[in-house]
């Protein structure tokens, strides 16, 4: 039996990042990951999604918009297949790269699925074979999330005309029609990229707007620039009388009472993930889940049984690979004794959907802020607006900043459009150190760039914007 401080179930964001910050503080660790080093995120996730959505963005501005400026180009031929090879490629040398840090920090992989086998102690099996290690100080759960289809209303995944986004990140080619049920960033961004390789989407959300956890304004504007490009898009739809072929599926679609038949290709169901919590041994030992069935964790990634810990999707929203990452470092800080652990600020993560145009928002939207019955004023600055914004012909969106009405406090930030998701983390940062509005104002913006629009858009939220 190989013996370590710390032993992570899950190689995962969350579970690598943790895994490298205990061995800079001195820990003995391994990893178990059956699969390959970086998870879902840099395998099936993230990274290839983001890949894919930088071929959409070069396709769509060479079909569509090269011309105005100045650049005339022939017939242009899209081809999914390759692109989504080149997804692939960028994931292996992210997860390669992984690897490399591990040898770096003399972090032990363990290839194969791992176990909980009892106090201080995993069971890893693999190619028929199990073996066990000891875990001195921690043991780590780390296991993320898995797609789930709609079982309920007749679309179980069959990897051929229902799919999962695993399945649309190795498809060869793009489908002449697609339905993508469920209008949150994963449904979004695959929306744009079929769209962009000629497929017709119909995006179907149940709840009232796309992107429902984000601000109602940046639904609505998204909403608006989707159907420029045809994207045939529907709140508030309930989807029923499904109907699997072997190679389209029907259903129909009511929305606010109006039914219409509708056939595809394909159904991409991204409605949202599950936590991976089921034969790892957390069941035997008594682990405590939450009532949506996710670990439950302390401040200090502590489950109900001393000596287990959890990190990442399967301790509970919001399921991002960045808030992941943070409990996996703020764990290996609080376990070494570390003074003064910063803890997960949970009500400063940004949210990041790599759409075009892109969404990304840190804290609270107005419906939540009005909720609270808080005195609020807010800010608002367009790109149109925006001389950068201009000269690269991305003018769609918006910066909205929400404030305290009596002293500035940056209560939650919006922005809509290009560059948003690397834009945002100026608010980030200002709300981590509790800055407002007028020292956001103070700190210099560069001219001209996208990010003058936060500028611009503090001095509204206090009556005295520039440019507009």
């Amino acid at each position: 039996m190989a013996s370590y401080d710390v032993i992570f179930i899950g190689g995962g964001p969350a579970g690598y990042v943790g895994a490298i910050r205990c061995a800079q503080l001195g820990m003995a660790v391994a990893v178990v990951e059956k699969e390959g080093l970086g998870g879902t995120c840099v395998l099936w996730g993230c990274i290839p999604a983001k890949a894919l959505l930088e071929s959409a963005s070069l396709a769509t501005k060479i079909s569509h918009t090269a011309k105005d400026f100045g650049i005339t180009v022939g017939d242009v031929q899209l081809d999914y297949g390759v692109a989504m090879k080149r997804s692939r490629a960028v994931s292996n040398q992210n997860s390669k790269g992984v690897e490399y840090l591990f040898k770096k920090n003399k972090i032990t992989w363990i290839k194969g699925t791992g176990k909980i086998a009892g106090k201080n102690v995993v069971s890893v099996k693999a190619d028929g074979k199990e073996e066990k290690h000891e875990a001195k100080k921690a043991v780590v759960i780390c296991t993320g999330s898995r797609v789930k289809g709609l079982p309920q209303i007749g679309l179980e995944l069959n990897k051929s005309t229902v799919i999962s986004s695993d399945e649309a990140l190795i498809l060869e080619n793009a489908p002449k029609t697609m339905a993508i049920i469920g209008a949150g960033a994963v449904g979004c961004e695959f929306a744009d990229v079929f769209t962009a390789f000629g497929t017709q989407v119909t995006l179907l959300e149940v709840l009232p707007g796309i992107l429902p956890l984000e601000d109602a304004d940046c639904s609505t504007e998204l909403t608006r620039s989707f159907k420029k490009r045809k994207i045939d898009v529907l709140a508030g739809a309930k989807v029923g009388n499904v109907k699997v072929g072997k190679n389209s599926v029907t259903m129909s679609v009511d929305v606010g009472g109006k039914k219409q038949e509708l056939e595809v290709e394909k159904v991409l169901v991204a409605a949202g993930r599950a936590p991976v919590v089921e034969d790892i041994g957390i069941k035997e030992l008594g682990v405590q889940l939450t009532d949506r069935g996710f670990i439950k964790i302390n401040e200090r990634m502590e489950t109900s049984v001393k000596g287990i810990y959890a990190i990442g999707d399967v301790a509970g929203p919001p399921m991002l690979a960045h808030k992941g990452m943070r409990e996996g470092v703020v764990f290996a800080e609080f376990l070494a004794g570390e003074q003064h652990v910063h803890k997960v600020n949970y009500g400063n993560v940004p949210n990041a959907t790599y759409c075009h145009p892109e969404v990304a928002s840190i804290g609270m939207t107005e419906a939540q802020v009005k909720e609270k019955k808080i005195d609020y004023k807010v800010g608002r600055f367009p790109f149109s607006a925006n001389g950068r914004a201009r000269t690269s012909g991305e003018t769609e969106g918006f910066v909205k900043i929400i404030r305290d009405a009596k002293y500035g406090e940056i209560l939650g930030a919006h922005i809509i459009g290009a560059h948003a998701t690397e834009m945002i983390h100026e608010l980030a940062v200002a709300r981590e150190n509790e800055f407002t509005v007028e020292e956001v104002d103070l700190a210099i913006h560069a001219h001209p760039t996208m990010s003058e629009a936060i500028a611009q858009a503090a001095l509204d939220s206090m009556g005295r914007v520039l440019d507009a």
